[in-house]
């Protein structure tokens, strides 16, 4: 389902623009039909008809104190929602080119409201303005519609309801540990009572710390908005975005900046924990961590569009984190900043996402080693050394602080670990984690050299080279010539389709060739790829991960088949939701998305790909 950004288009309007369609109706809406709204500091997710059903606080790895989400199949607390009496219609977009959220609701004698749904993000006192809280305004469009405005909040992962207090023009909502004020220039004995009520004029909500608001909403909301849509508006103006399939590529750009916490540099897989990847699979994690690997991935996507803000924040919270944790190994994930733990447990009150649990807090995975994370690190800094544009770049400092991880690298490139999917139960030497230790040995060699230390550099790439021979004599599987995605045994694993773009070998190397043909046979399920068919602790997969079919798609284009890779991304751009985002998975049976939401992963395959099929601009207009 294609993002529906700027204004509404009718379906031969979306078929002149690539990647786009008209809004679904509701009976369309699916389960991952959830706008995300934030400004690096908090974000919330809101189902089509304007509820909010996902809301961490005070930062996105805090207590979901709207948790709706996660409550079951027909929740009874944990949302902010908004119902019009007589409703028959909804619609919901993005303001353009922005993270405001509207949703347009209707009844059947011509009433509407407009809900706008921001998290305010602007410029003041001389820096960045971005508080914990929520904003909504709510404007009568059409009629004398009634409402009934309802929040339900609760704590410590919906297991302490609140105690409720009424002040002068605020709710106050107090759990065991933390507090929640929602301050309204509307009547106060409605919401409390969830009365509905005569929507003659806007009104406002203000949802976050129990602190006193000095200014009266109808102006400081208004203002906000205004502030809010300018800052969103001037950062996509910055991008350098493809001539093709910009309205996705803005969209996605815009998804993995609200997945960044601002306050540390830090970048989260997702903003949610236990959206299953498989109904009944137990396959829930929490995401709401820092992976080295996805923030890597995530760096390299926006880099590509200019924006390489995110890049220097997030090797700044990276030497930091490493330095901060003081132990030999790097972990593969990091809390986005201290004071959370990763020690995996059960929300035992949340009942799981439409009732498949459990509901976990944490994430086990951080006591694995996954060898990549040093490729991971010395990637994500690389850009540092040659991009001129940077106020502080790469220089003779950090690559020594880098030396250390390409050292260990090295020792650890033909070990065994638990992979890029994380296996729980057993560890292989993984193709994809020793391509990545051989890209850092590589790419100190590269960076030492341009810091002018020619010898380390000349040693660096001996040693490179040796690896690299080592690798490719275990990865070839000599029936059939194709790439393993473990070491010494024959094993399909999409991540080996990143080779290339590692530098291993090239599109065109035989190897590789023979490697895509299988994958088109024993991988791709109605168009998209699945990571691997092997059992796992778990069972047998059963989703299809996004970023492998982008992978695909991406190998398909470097090796000179771009009709086939343009026929996936079509395919795969028609299956985001009603406003172009994407989560983790698909079940490439139902086409229903799956998993976490919204994944960076996913956002970043989106870029990628789109920037890689994209005519050029000199191709699409100035010599078209």
């Amino acid at each position: 389902m294609a993002g529906t950004e700027g204004p509404r288009i009718d379906a031969a309007a979306a078929a002149d623009r690539p990647g786009a369609r008209a809004p679904a109706p509701a009976a369309e809406f699916g389960d991952h039909d959830l706008a995300v709204i934030g400004n690096g500091a908090v974000a919330a997710l809101i189902n089509p008809a304007g509820r909010v059903v996902w809301f961490c606080f005070p930062r996105p790895d805090g207590d979901p104190v709207l948790h709706a989400l996660l409550g079951g199949k027909d929740p009874q607390s944990g949302f902010l929602d908004i119902a019009l009496t007589g409703q028959s219609g909804v619609r919901q977009r993005y303001l353009p080119n922005t993270a405001v959220a509207e949703t347009t609701l209707s009844d059947g004698e011509g009433g509407s409201v407009r809900v706008l749904d921001f998290c305010p993000c602007l410029p003041r006192f001389g820096r960045m303005y971005r508080p914990p809280m929520l904003l909504r305004r709510i404007e009568p469009l059409a009629g004398r519609p009634r409402v009934t405005l309802r929040l339900r909040p609760g704590f410590d992962y919906g297991a302490t309801p609140p105690a409720i207090s009424l002040g002068s023009n605020h709710i106050r909502y107090a759990g065991s540990r933390q507090s929640l004020r929602l301050t309204t220039d509307m009547a106060l004995s409605y919401l409390a009572n969830e009365a509905d009520f005569t929507l003659d004029r806007p009104m406002h909500l203000l949802l976050g710390p129990d602190e006193p608001v000095p200014e009266a909403l109808e102006e400081l909301v208004p203002r906000f908005l205004d502030e809010t849509v300018a800052y969103w508006q001037n950062w996509v103006r910055d991008l350098s975005v493809p001539f093709d399939w910009q309205e996705p590529v803005i969209r996605a750009a815009i998804t993995l900046k609200l997945c960044c916490f601002e306050d540390t540099g830090a970048i989260m897989a997702a903003l949610t924990t236990s959206l299953s990847e498989a109904p009944g699979s137990g396959r829930t994690w929490d995401y709401r961590f820092c992976w080295l690997r996805d923030a890597y991935f995530t760096v390299g996507a926006l880099n590509r569009l200019a924006e390489t803000r995110t890049m220097e924040h997030f090797v700044r919270f990276l030497l930091d984190a490493v330095q901060r944790d003081g132990t030999a190994e790097i972990a593969p994930l990091y809390p986005i900043a201290p004071g959370i733990t990763r020690e995996e447990r059960i929300a035992e009150a949340l009942a799981g996402f439409g009732g498949d649990g459990p509901v976990r807090i944490g994430n086990a995975a951080f006591t694995q080693r996954q060898n990549d994370v040093y490729g991971s690190i010395i990637l994500s800094a690389s850009q540092m050394f040659w991009d001129e544009r940077l106020p502080l770049r790469g220089d003779a400092a950090l690559y020594r602080r880098l030396c250390p991880f390409g050292r260990t690298a090295l020792a650890h490139a033909l070990e065994p670990d638990a992979g890029p999917w994380e296996i729980r139960g057993t560890t292989e030497v993984h193709s994809f984690s020793a391509a990545m230790c051989w890209a850092a040995v590589h790419r100190m060699g590269l960076i030492a050299a341009r810091v002018g230390e020619a010898a380390e550099a000349a040693d660096w790439r001996t040693k490179a080279d040796t690896l690299r021979g080592q690798i490719l004599a275990r990865v070839i599987v000599a029936e059939g010539g194709w790439i393993s995605g473990v070491l010494d045994r024959p094993m399909l694993d999409a991540s080996v389709l990143l080779l290339p773009e590692l530098g291993l070998l090239s599109h065109g190397d035989p190897r590789f060739l023979a490697t895509l043909d299988l994958f088109g046979e024993r991988l791709l399920r109605n168009g998209f790829l699945m990571r691997y068919i092997e059992q796992d602790d778990f069972g047998e997969p059963e989703t299809a991960f996004l970023i492998c079919t982008f992978w695909y798609i991406d190998a398909l284009a470097g090796a000179g088949r771009r009709d086939q890779a343009l026929a996936l991304f079509e395919k795969i751009l028609a299956r985001r939701n009603h406003v172009g985002l994407l989560s983790e998975g698909i079940a490439p049976g139902s086409f229903a998305l799956r998993g976490n939401f919204p994944q960076t992963y996913s956002q970043v395959g989106l870029i990628l790909s789109a920037m890689r099929l994209s005519r050029s601009w000199e191709e699409g207009l100035w010599r078209a």
